[in-house]
């Protein structure tokens, strides 16, 4: 609620407590706080709170009043009082809320967007970032940090696009709340990006560009995984280059695409990849088909995938599958 020197006597000091912000609109450090403050409104409609702003700059005498020299300045003022209270804690929302809810016995809460990203505290780092069986990128943020605000969307996004792959996870750690972790590997600054592979715990610094590009190519190379920036994959998902060329010459000589079959069976028996048998199976359609069968089969696995019957954490496999059907379209 925005307050004036009209109105901010009849709706300070009266029933209900108040946190008031005296801010100018010049202020950056009042543009930082804008999205905190409104999540912080948010979840104070219907606890008995008021949180409401000034604007001290146009409004001269309320600052004058209440001791205002500097924006923004937060001040809590208790039911029935004008006396404030000065708030000289963290600016993020939840710090704000956490010592209202203190100070006027109220139980509001942040409503937290779902997120795709793994959310590390300091009792869970070390399960999550030393599991041998994950590749784990972290951000050290801090709430406050306007390039970590910055990043925030992209890195949303990163977490979507890897969600699927098992061997990947996505994280983040609020250094400021969560000391522990970020003093343990050196963090600094904010936001700091350590990658930890399956290998190696200590964690590496990445240095690279802050684009969606950029984090979607680190991880691929890092972790061997093959995604697009657009939540897709590379073309060369799921193929193999040995297998690739035995698709290209059994197209190419159907007198001998027995033989070839033969040839790319005892192959896959020694490379250990899953996908490796759906070359096979595409020689053997064929032989059984005709020349077809290439383009049905991505067709057929491309509708599927439109239809939505296929379950989130198979969407990969059909992807790679499907790029394995494209090597044997006529």
């Amino acid at each position: 609620m925005n307050l004036d020197t009209d109105n901010f006597d009849t709706q300070v000091g009266g029933d209900k407590p108040a946190f008031v912000e005296f801010y100018a609109p010049w202020c950056g450090h009042c543009k930082n706080l804008i999205p905190e403050y409104e999540k912080l409104a948010t979840a104070f409609k219907g606890q008995g709170v008021l949180i409401a702003a000034v604007d001290a700059d146009k409004h001269r005498e309320l600052g004058t009043r209440f001791g205002v020299s500097g924006f923004p300045t937060l001040k809590y003022f208790p039911a029935k009082s004008t006396e404030p209270e000065a708030y000289n804690g963290g600016r993020t929302a939840k710090d704000i809320l956490t010592w209202i809810n203190q100070k006027a016995g109220s139980n509001a809460r942040i409503k937290e967007a779902p997120t795709a990203v793994t959310v590390l505290t300091e009792g869970t780092f070390d399960s999550i970032v030393n599991d041998p069986k994950k590749n784990v990128l972290v951000e050290f943020y801090a709430p406050w940090c306007g390039h970590c605000k910055k990043l925030a969307p992209d890195y949303e996004k990163l977490a979507k696009i890897f969600s699927s792959e098992k061997d990947v996870v996505i994280a983040n750690l609020d250094a400021t709340e969560h000391k522990g972790p970020a003093e343990k590997h050196g963090v600094s600054g904010y936001p700091t990006i350590k990658w930890f592979s399956k290998t190696n715990k200590e964690g590496v610094s990445y240095e690279g560009g802050r684009s969606l590009e950029d984090f979607v190519k680190y991880v691929n190379e890092q972790a061997g995984t093959e995604r697009t920036a657009d939540g897709g994959f590379l073309e060369s998902a799921g193929c193999i280059a040995d297998l690739d060329e035995l698709a290209d010459r059994f197209l190419k000589n159907s007198a001998q695409r027995k033989s070839i079959l033969a040839e790319a069976e005892d192959k896959i028996k020694s490379l250990g990849n899953e996908f490796a048998k759906f070359y096979t199976i595409a020689m053997k359609k064929i032989l059984e088909k005709g020349d077809s069968y290439g383009a049905s089969e991505v067709s057929r696995l491309e509708r599927m995938i439109s239809s939505g019957s296929v379950a989130p954490e198979k969407l990969g496999e059909f992807h790679k599958r499907i790029n394995i059907a494209r090597k044997f379209k006529v």
